[in-house]
């Protein structure tokens, strides 16, 4: 709940710019996706301008939206080329349930903050909305949700399953008649050209920076990552992929976990350094 600099922000910025001029030609986007929510980071405006002013590349942030409601943060948000903000449902028992939010925020005042900050941004807004069955799956939770992501007019509104291990055993992809009545019921608030399904696996990394082991344990520190998708990423970095991947497994800084019928590489948070 309160923001800091967790680092020396002209060291992040410094990576940042020295590895997008040696890949300029590969890079859409600077997309801050760190380890938590980047508007935590108070030092997250002036990363975003210098790395703008160096690279000249798009920026894009990729918020949960808890502290928009905060002017600092809808600040430091308008200076990104892109911002994609987590609306998972309007209802506070359902919001709770789904996102676990610190028990000091209260989902009208993220719901105001996220108005207010749409209504100013001159960028591309996007939204996601992720579903999970028997959650905040039911028609008249789409069409609440629908019709306050309509109010935001979003380029472009994404409707989400779990694709990657979940947090809690609960948490299971809709039904696919679920997943056609979201669609429907966004089509009809916000237009066909304006919603688009994210039930399909992402694609594997493109790029790798640094030392490929530290690579590994940040991506998956970030998120789950499919194990041939880690093999495949670094097949061109390291001449035994899957060595180096058990080598981590063993010494217990990475977990494996099957998910529907995948396994998935997980960062192990509580391996004591």
């Amino acid at each position: 709940m309160e923001r800091k600099c967790f680092y020396d922000w002209r060291d992040i910025a410094g990576e940042i710019v020295g590895f997008v001029v040696k890949n300029r030609d590969s890079v859409d986007y600077v997309t801050f996706v760190p380890d938590g929510e980047p508007t935590l980071d108070a030092c997250l405006g002036r990363i975003t301008e210098l790395v703008k002013r160096e690279t000249g590349v798009r920026v894009a942030v990729l918020t949960n939206a808890s502290l928009l409601w905060m002017e600092n943060v809808r600040r430091d948000l308008e200076l990104a080329d892109l911002v994609s903000i987590k609306v998972d449902s309007v209802r506070e028992d359902v919001w709770r349930r789904i996102n676990r939010p610190h028990p000091s925020l209260r989902l009208d005042r993220v719901l105001e903050g996220i108005m207010e900050f749409a209504a100013r941004y001159r960028g591309v807004l996007i939204s996601e909305t992720m579903l999970v069955h028997g959650v905040n799956t039911g028609r008249g939770e789409y069409r609440d949700t629908a019709l306050f992501l309509k109010e935001l007019r979003p380029s472009k509104a994404y409707i989400s399953i779990p694709i990657r291990p979940p947090a809690e055993s609960f948490a299971k992809p809709p039904t696919e008649k679920d997943l056609i009545g979201a669609y429907e019921e966004f089509k009809e608030a916000l237009g066909a050209e304006r919603v688009e399904l994210l039930n399909m696996p992402e694609p594997p990394p493109r790029l790798i920076s640094g030392d490929p082991a530290t690579w590994l344990l940040n991506t998956t520190a970030v998120h789950p990552l499919r194990y041939e998708y880690a093999v495949e990423a670094l097949n061109s970095r390291v001449e035994d992929p899957v060595k180096l991947i058990e080598e981590l497994v063993r010494e217990n800084l990475l977990l494996k976990t099957e998910y529907a019928g995948r396994v998935y590489l997980v960062r192990n948070f509580k391996h004591k350094q």
